[in-house]
């Protein structure tokens, strides 16, 4: 299962980069991914979550940022959200299940918040500018991956 674990954590790596470089998850990558997760935890006999739990995190980690993006279309006008993140949330999701995934979209938002800043101030660029949010994405999934609940277990931590 590490070997597993240590490839999930490689393509999530390359991910982040691309989305940093291009501003693009393709599909080529993040389906694959979505699919990849959803038949290992359907076939495996020790998958990372119970195979229904696989299926709600994809439709849910899709269905959510696809949501966000819907309302946020309907007051601006343009998209808030690429759907290549709601992609890579939903194979996110296949691979860790819909339980994982209010840990993950906290610390993507967490860590999106301070990366957006920092990203505005080195490329001087106002608040309105466009930045990824894929490799907060990408992060969030390696902390999930490698530590799974790891902020809850701090948040318990007295």
């Amino acid at each position: 299962m590490i070997w597993i674990q240590i490839t999930l954590v490689l393509v999530l790596i390359y991910l982040a980069y691309v989305d940093l470089t291009s501003f693009r998850l393709p599909n080529a990558l993040t389906i694959p991914l979505i699919f990849s997760g959803l038949g290992f935890n359907f076939l495996a006999s020790q998958g990372f979550t119970e195979p229904f739990n696989a299926l709600l995190g994809c439709i849910f980690g899709y269905g959510f940022l696809w949501v966000m993006n819907f309302i946020y279309r309907m007051f601006k006008k343009h998209n808030g959200i690429g759907m290549g993140d709601a992609k890579l949330l939903a194979a996110l999701g296949a691979w860790l299940g819909a339980g994982a995934l209010p840990e993950i979209l906290l610390i993507a938002s967490l860590t999106g918040l301070v990366g957006g800043f920092i990203w505005l101030k080195w490329h001087r660029s106002q608040i309105s500018h466009a930045f990824p949010f894929g490799p907060f994405l990408a992060f969030a999934g390696i902390i999930e991956v490698l530590w799974p609940q790891a902020l809850q277990t701090l948040l318990l931590i007295r």
